[in-house]
């Protein structure tokens, strides 16, 4: 799961795949609302319907994720998010599937995973593939594979032998609290956050030596940073993003279906490149590797 500070709304954004913009009315239905709003800056790749979606809402993905982030959702607030890989992942699945739109909400990324956040048809989350999410979700196969990234607060000297002595921070409900818990169990309990722009600006703060999260949302908000916070090592997860669908939701076959195709013509790749490498400002792979 990102990013400077936002302020969360309780409305909703409808968004859509068109290319102009146009005046909306307030007694507009989702769908309309689709059909004349802009759909931010994503590009759009294969053929409109091709694989149709069973949705909540006709002509409209309804979708509940932890907003913005960095690389991923890429804005200050759940209004202005026009691109970035996840958003722009989800602009192409809907298309695919034949809506016009998307219905994008804010949600915590908790209640999320734990399928306690109300209706949705699916989600883009920076989300790890996990059995215990399995359990309660349904997902896709795996669109992007992830490691663990040990953010700390510009030159700061903490070193792999460091982690289990210092105190550290975790955001609840992801991969990176359970790696702490399990794999590193350090000596203090490490402080456990809502979301990520308070476990990045308690690194910056120095009020935790040391944060724990997936690699590419630590990166983006190095990235966003100004300098503030840095990443000084990753951890091997064997992490797999997925999308992620509610309990025996129709959809699963039909995104996995959609994720085969862009794998093959190069959407996945493009979405890499156009928006992570950005993001980070660096080359992943020279980030030292810490085992365990």
């Amino acid at each position: 799961m990102r990013h400077t500070r936002f302020v969360a709304t309780a409305g909703v954004i409808t968004l859509a795949l068109g290319l102009t913009a146009c005046g909306s009315g307030g007694n507009e239905s989702p769908a309309a609302k689709a059909d004349s709003a802009p759909f931010g800056d994503c590009v759009i790749t294969g053929e409109a319907g091709s694989h149709p979606l069973e949705l909540i809402t006709d002509g409209v993905v309804t979708v509940k994720a932890d907003l913005p982030s960095p690389g991923w959702y890429n804005g200050d607030t759940v209004e202005s998010i026009k691109s970035g890989f996840d958003y722009c992942l989800l602009a192409n699945i809907a298309h695919r599937g034949g809506a016009k739109g998307l219905d994008l909400q804010n949600s915590s990324f908790d209640g999320l995973v734990a399928g306690k956040s109300g209706s949705f048809d699916l989600t883009l989350n920076q989300i790890t593939i996990t059995p215990e999410r399995k359990s309660v979700m349904d997902f896709s196969k795996p669109y992007y594979e992830s490691t663990a990234g040990v953010m700390v607060k510009k030159g700061a000297t903490l070193a792999q032998g460091d982690l289990a002595n210092s105190h550290l921070g975790v955001k609840q409900g992801t991969v990176g609290q359970m790696l702490v818990a399990k794999t590193i169990k350090p000596a203090k309990d490490p402080s456990v956050f809502p979301g990520d722009p308070e476990q990045q600006a308690a690194v910056a703060a120095g009020r935790i030596d040391a944060g724990i999260q997936d690699l590419s949302i630590v990166l983006g908000a190095a990235a966003k940073s100004n300098g503030a916070v840095e990443v000084v090592g990753q951890i091997p997860t064997n992490e797999s993003y997925g999308v992620m669908m509610p309990k025996g939701s129709a959809n699963v076959k039909v995104v996995n279906a959609m994720l085969d195709e862009m794998k093959k013509d190069g959407t996945l790749d493009k979405l890499s490149s156009a928006y992570l490498t950005d993001a980070y400002g660096i080359d992943p792979t020279t980030i030292p590797v810490w085992n365990f």
